[in-house]
């Protein structure tokens, strides 16, 4: 039975799903988004930038900073290192400005953001700035209060620093008849080159170069208009991982579009993929599900130019897949949630994805770990492209052909088995440890040596899935035996996973509620403790998981201790924050541990917990975001806990039951199919029929009908 969407007890449409957006959700605190302009998956993401380096200011922007230096128009919303911030641009009206200007920053005010637009108020410089985007070119327009004489900085230094030096390398930057175009190549978190075109609605009447800094390579230049009896000043600009003429070609595609014609494309674009799931429920709660929402889908960023060309991971250009080509890729955090959402929400964007990791191995070697703009940063551990691919794959995104699977099975593969000589010394880099030993000895593993010998067990068991689902019964007994690596690191003694040296001698001395980060306090567990990564092997194979500790009856026990254990000294720099016992709901590897109560005889027991996180760690201000949003993980999982299912388990092509936190709610699963959703008990029922171990499989789901919660 399916649900078309005129069908009985359909819900009435809704005007507008933007107006319940509140993009400053999260912008103070830990969250680290930005409430600038984008499309969804847009290359552009204009935006205000209060600082340019730090880790507060990884998306260059705190809502209590009160000073903005400018407008930079690419940006990570979400993430945990600051990188991005090209072309900021400053107005100011009047002809104030000169080469000895060293401060160039305002105070704001009547700051308003909603999706796809931006507008604050700059008192001092007497203008107001808005900011919009279409998926190639961001638009700046400023309206000052007097006409006459204005003046514009382009920053081309600028940008969202990691290490403490200027990012700026080297440039080439030349003036055109309306504005600068150039290529600029950048070392920060990764070395990338970016090329750009500026374009302002009056033609320059005069350019200054201010004086450099010391160690800057980028011009930072100061730009004089004569509106006449004018007061705006339009800037369009493009960029291109490539070349000049391909931000050319890009800025060509928003030719005809006015600014306000653009930002009302975006609210469009925004509204479309917003409605794709209607609830019901007041003012708050809707407040919270589409600000989430909107957060999931801004990234990955499509960076491919408008003729499909793209400069990949070794700085190579090639043809992206389908003229689309995906970056952003905050694979560690988002394949737990961010990933499954898409196959549901957005499932014409999966073969992309998938596709983009694929054009990301032909040119590697391997499938990314972290990538921006397009560049690989070698960031987190395990392999988390494997369990994306094989979440697409075993929910039969692949079997028209949109992606090759068994290409995919062989770069799952390589990723799995090859060396990495040319990896950096503290990423990955050989197999031999693991194949040789089990798992990784905390002797001669670098650090992380438990951590990662978890996380590698998930990506051994996604390839196995996608081997056993293309009938390789030469591949996936090796891979499905690898998965268990975990076992030999369970300790039976403190019921966590536990360092182990070469010799199989347990590390001693040992104190499992003690986090550990390569960054700081090195040690066994990356950004986590023992208790906190004994759970990850339950993200491939849950049930293996309750039998280890003993049981339904056991699990109960071990799932009551961690959520009731404290965390002592918490520091939320290792992960230790928006905690409920050795919960860290601030950091992934804790987001799947609510949903094992489903193997349990008290489900009851999770939903109480994702309640209690609903309630504590997510709000509608600001300061809404308790841990760091993870490039749309923290929302995705916000998402799933508000309908009530949650793929716990992500590529085994079904999701844990629990209970909606909302009256109701469709989504729209393409093909005119709706699912519904209806009621708030613990007990799923699809169609009448009863969900008896509390696991429902995508490929119903996608059927669409009724989901009840009796």
């Amino acid at each position: 039975m399916s649900a078309r969407a005129s069908g009985v007890d359909a819900m009435p449409p809704s005007p507008s799903f933007t107006r319940h957006v509140d993009p400053f959700i999260g912008t103070d605190g830990t969250g680290h988004v930005t409430p600038g302009a984008t499309v969804p998956f847009g290359m552009v993401f204009p935006a205000p930038d209060n600082a340019d380096r730090g880790w507060s200011y990884s998306a260059g922007y705190q809502h209590r900073d009160r000073r903005i230096l400018g407008f930079s128009n690419t940006h990570h919303s979400g993430a945990g290192i600051p990188e991005l911030g090209d072309v900021l641009l400053q107005p100011r009206g009047g002809t104030a400005w000169a080469e000895g200007t060293t401060d160039f920053g305002a105070a704001k005010a009547d700051e308003r953001a909603r999706p796809g637009w931006y507008r604050v108020r700059l008192p001092r410089h007497g203008v107001t700035v808005e900011l919009t985007a279409t998926p190639k070119v961001a638009l700046q327009r400023y309206r000052f209060d007097r006409p006459g004489r204005v003046q514009v900085l382009v920053d081309l230094q600028h940008g969202l620093h990691y290490v403490d030096r200027p990012a700026a390398q080297a440039a080439d930057v030349r003036p055109h008849d309306k504005g600068l175009q150039g290529t600029v190549w950048r070392s920060n978190w990764v070395d990338r080159q970016l090329s750009f075109v500026v374009q302002f609605s009056h033609p320059v009447l005069r350019q200054r170069a201010l004086p450099a800094k010391r160690g800057e390579k980028a011009p930072r230049l100061l730009l004089d208009f004569d509106l006449g009896a004018g007061q705006m000043l339009g800037a369009r600009i493009a960029l291109s991982t490539v070349d000049e003429d391909g931000a050319w070609r890009n800025l060509a595609t928003a030719e005809s579009l006015s600014f306000d014609a653009a930002r009302d494309a975006a609210d469009r674009a925004w509204n479309e993929l917003l409605g794709r799931i209607r609830i019901e429920g007041d003012a708050r709660t809707k407040r919270l599900f589409y600000s989430a929402l909107y957060r999931t889908l801004q990234h990955p960023s499509d960076i491919a130019d408008a003729d499909g060309r793209v400069r990949g991971p070794r700085g190579e250009v090639m043809q992206a897949p389908d003229g689309v080509y995906y970056s952003t890729l905050s694979l560690w955090d988002t394949f737990r949630a961010s990933h499954p959402l898409f196959t549901l929400i957005v499932p014409e964007r999966v073969p992309g994805f998938i596709n983009t990791m694929l054009a990301h191995h032909r040119q590697m070697g391997w499938l990314p770990l972290w990538t921006s703009w397009g560049r690989e940063t070698y960031c987190m551990i395990g392999n988390p492209a494997l369990p994306v691919i094989a979440d697409a794959l075993v929910k039969g995104f692949g079997a028209d052909g949109a992606i090759d699977e068994q290409a995919a099975l062989a770069a799952m593969v390589e990723t799995s088995t090859r060396e990495r000589p040319d990896a950096p010394e503290w990423a990955q880099r050989s197999w031999g440890l693991l194949d040789q030993h089990g798992y990784l000895p905390f002797d001669l593993q670098k650090g992380e040596s438990v951590s990662m010998t978890a996380e590698l067990g998930y990506g051994d068991a996604a390839v196995a899935a996608v081997a056993e689902r293309l009938g390789r019964s030469d591949l996936a007994p090796h891979f499905r035996a690898r998965s268990r690596s975990w076992l030999h690191l369970f300790d039976e003694q403190t019921r966590t996973l536990r360092g182990k040296d070469s010799a199989g001698r347990w590390r001693t001395p040992f104190d499992p509620v003690a986090a550990t980060s390569p960054l700081k306090n090195p040690g066994d567990y990356t950004e986590a403790n023992a208790w906190q990564y004994t759970a990850t092997p339950a993200l491939h194979d849950a049930a293996a998981f309750r039998d280890r500790l003993g049981g339904a009856a056991a699990l109960e026990a071990w799932l009551d201790h961690f959520f009731t254990l404290p965390v002592p000294n918490p520091d939320k720099h290792l992960g230790q924050e928006a905690l409920i016992g050795q919960y860290a709901h601030g950091n992934e590897p804790s987001h799947h541990i609510t949903w094992l109560y489903s193997l349990t005889d008290s489900p009851q027991k999770g939903q109480r917990l994702r309640e209690q996180i609903v309630r504590r760690f997510y709000g509608t201000g600001p300061a809404g975001l308790v841990g760091n949003d993870d490039v749309g993980q923290m929302s995705a999982w916000l998402v799933f806990a508000m309908l009530g299912f949650y793929p716990a388990e992500p590529f085994s092509g079904a999701y844990f039951t629990g209970s909606p936190m909302l009256e109701r709610a469709e989504i729209q699963m393409g093909k005119g199919r709706v699912l519904r959703l209806r009621g708030r008990g613990l007990q799923a029922a699809l169609n009448g029929a009863v969900i008896g171990d509390r696991r429902v499989a995508h490929a119903a789901l996608a059927e669409g009908g009724l989901l009840s919660f009796p």
